[in-house]
Order: structure tokens, then C-alpha cells, then sequence
């Protein structure tokens, strides 16, 4: 995920309906759907374009955009409708000393928090959080069952996740405050992608930062490290969106879409696109299909 931005910024939408952000300006009678960069976020967003579109709305997409902090000034400023977000993280955005917890505290605060012109609508059961992981190996040489384990051990450890994951709260920040935990290093890798899963396996890094929908995880038998301090809060999916961008259509098939996905299901779909390289839109539409929202 890029690092905060300043200044003007073009975004580059792989794999989407339009090259860049920029140009058009979402209205009621044109949803524009974004997704981060990341399989899980654009899956989700294939999910509510599928749903629109088949309610007769006009949908562009604009996907793989970047990170948080790149997406919401792109709400704000009109050039995208709606993305997928997940409450924890973007409740830290607003308000980086948040201590909410569970999923209804993060969903009550993060609404309060929200500025006037940005709107969430219902959140998913379907949750995704970040997460410590390590190999069994590392478990077992260092007994690791919770990050509160690794305090003793950090400074012998490599840590590694996206370039954003060290100045986030929910992150090395919250990590190096909760839990007096300070890493021998910290390792620039993607976005829980392969290339973090790779390094953890090749033991060139020895704690993980990964998405708990991950399929990679129970099919390695890695460690996910119990989290009692809550550095990383409840991650329930959640349509972020301008106000007024939505017409009451719109939200209502955005919130069907949410009352409808699980974190299993969410986990299940989600294999399909990294593990069976099934196309984002193709898993999306079959799930709609078989839920009757299309």
C-alpha cells in the first residue's frame, strides 16, 4: 500500500474501467466503485458493482487505487462514489488514539468520527484484521501464543508487512506502545501478499503481518498471535462513501450485499482468487447469483 501522500497525486487504476482517477465526478446517477490494492478490497468491490448494476444503476470502476490514505481524499473530492473499507483502520485514520474494541464500539465511534461529508452505511459480519503471524518453528523456539509472548523477544526478530504498517497505530506504533515490543528490524514487503508470505516461510523475516481471511495461513499452519491488548481492533467490511454520492437504492443494495457476506464465506472467495486465480468479478458475480442479489 503507497505511504501517505501530500501534494497532487494521480493514481493509476489497474485492471479497471478507467486508467486514473481523475477526469468524471461520481452523482447519484453514476456510482463510481474504487478498491485498494489488494485482492480482498477489489473482490468486495466487484461485489457491489455486480449488485448495482443489477438494480439499473450506472457503474464505473476504478480499482487498485492505492491505499487508505489515497482513497479518501478521492471520496471527498467526488472522484469516487463508494470502496469498501474496513471499520478499525479507518476509525485510526480519524482518530489514531480510538481505544473502541469490539465490532459495534468500532462501527458507534467511527461514525462519530467520520467528517461531515464522509458516510459509512451498515457494516458486514465479514471481518478481515490484521494479524501476527509465525511459523510453528518460530512458535515453538520462542513459545509464542500471544504478541504479549514476544516482548522478551523482539529485538532478535525481523518483522515484515506493507511500507504503511510502521507508523500506523494499528500497527508498529500501537505494537511498540502496548506491548514494549521493538523489533531487530523491520522489512518494506506488500500487503500480506506473497511476498510477505514468501519471506516468512524462507524464515528471511520471522513475524508476519497478515489478513486473518488469509487461506495461506491454515494451509501452512502458521501461528496467528493473540492480540489481548487489542492493538488491532474489530476490521468489520464497510461501504465508506461521500454524502449525497448514493441514491437510497444504492445504499440498499450495498447493505444487502453486507448483511449477506460472512467471514467465511469471505475467506472461501477469497481462495478462489488468490489460490485458484479465479477472476475478482467472475467469484463476485457466481456469489451474488447464488445469495439472489442479482
Amino acid at each position: 500500500m503507497a505511504l501517505l501522500a501530500t501534494g497532487a497525486v494521480v493514481l493509476t487504476a489497474c485492471g479497471s474501467s478507467s486508467d486514473a482517477l481523475g477526469g468524471g465526478q461520481a452523482t447519484q446517477d453514476k456510482v463510481i466503485v474504487a478498491s485498494a490494492n489488494f485482492p480482498e478490497n477489489e473482490l468486495i468491490a466487484e461485489m457491489y458493482a455486480g449488485a448495482l448494476e443489477s438494480a439499473g444503476i450506472t457503474v464505473e470502476k476504478k480499482l487498485n487505487i492505492g491505499a487508505r490514505e489515497l482513497y479518501v481524499p478521492a471520496i471527498q473530492n467526488g472522484e469516487i462514489s463508494v470502496v469498501p473499507d474496513y471499520t478499525g483502520n479507518l476509525l485510526l485514520l480519524e482518530d489514531t488514539k480510538a481505544t473502541a474494541a469490539s465490532s459495534a464500539d468500532v462501527y458507534t465511534a467511527l461514525k462519530a468520527a467520520l467528517p461531515a461529508d464522509l458516510k459509512v452505511l451498515d457494516y458486514s459480519p465479514a471481518e478481515d484484521k490484521d494479524a501476527l503471524v509465525v511459523t510453528p518453528a518460530i512458535a515453538a523456539q520462542y513459545k509464542l501464543k500471544s504478541i504479549e509472548d514476544l516482548t522478551p523477544v523482539c529485538s532478535q526478530l525481523v518483522v515484515g508487512a506493507s511500507a504503511s504498517f510502521p507508523p500506523r497505530q494499528a500497527g508498529l506504533v500501537g505494537i511498540t506502545e502496548k506491548y514494549s515490543c521493538t523489533f531487530k528490524e523491520f522489512r518494506s514487503l506488500d500487503t500480506g501478499g506473497p511476498l510477505t508470505l514468501n519471506a516468512l516461510l524462507n524464515n528471511d523475516i520471522q513475524v508476519a503481518d497478515l489478513y486473518t481471511t488469509d487461506s495461506n495461513i491454515p494451509d501452512n499452519n502458521l501461528v496467528v498471535l493473540e492480540d489481548p491488548k487489542n492493538v488491532f481492533p474489530a476490521q468489520n467490511v464497510v461501504p465508506l462513501y461521500k454524502d449525497g454520492s448514493l441514491s437510497d437504492a444504492a445504499k440498499q443494495k450495498l447493505n444487502d450485499v453486507s448483511k449477506a457476506l460472512d467471514t467465511a464465506t469471505l475467506t472461501t472467495l477469497l481462495r478462489q482468487v488468490t489460490t485458484d486465480k479465479m477472476p475478482a468479478q467472475t467469484v463476485a458475480m457466481k456469489w451474488l447469483k447464488d445469495k439472489g442479489l442479482v
